[in-house]
């Protein structure tokens, strides 16, 4: 088996996994060449890519569409992902606002219904 050179630094990672750790059920993985990322009953919710460029959210192919032509500074999508329900944000071009919106909507697409539901109404009450 070869040794691959690590080309990610997992700090790079920090942000968005604190906040995709914030919803319910999600939790800290490793995965492909080892690097850091957050899964939801066992699927990819987002991860740090190993060239350490961008991050890959998990997202439906509609809301993925919206994001890239809305967002073109912030997110890309390389070609073998497009087949994917993936959206590709760039390591450090990224709104903590508009970060939170994606990983909730992706956070959402992995949940269940009474863990969505619970969310929602713990959100409501902290609303109030």
């Amino acid at each position: 088996m070869k040794n691959k050179t690590q080309h990610f630094d997992p700090n790079d990672f920090e942000a968005v996994k604190n906040i995709a750790l914030s919803f319910p059920g999600a939790e800290e993985s490793i995965s492909h060449e080892g690097t850091p990322s957050v899964k939801v009953r066992g699927k990819l919710m987002c991860r740090l890519h190993d060239s350490g460029e961008f991050i890959p959210i998990r997202l439906n192919f509609e809301i993925r569409d919206h994001y890239l032509e809305h967002y073109p500074e912030i997110f890309h999508l390389p070609d073998h992902f497009k087949p994917y329900p993936y959206l590709c944000m760039w390591i450090h071009h990224y709104d903590k606002r508009l970060l939170q919106e994606i990983l909730e909507l992706s956070w959402k697409s992995l949940a269940t219904k009474k863990q969505i539901s619970e969310y929602e109404a713990e959100k409501k009450n902290n609303d109030l």
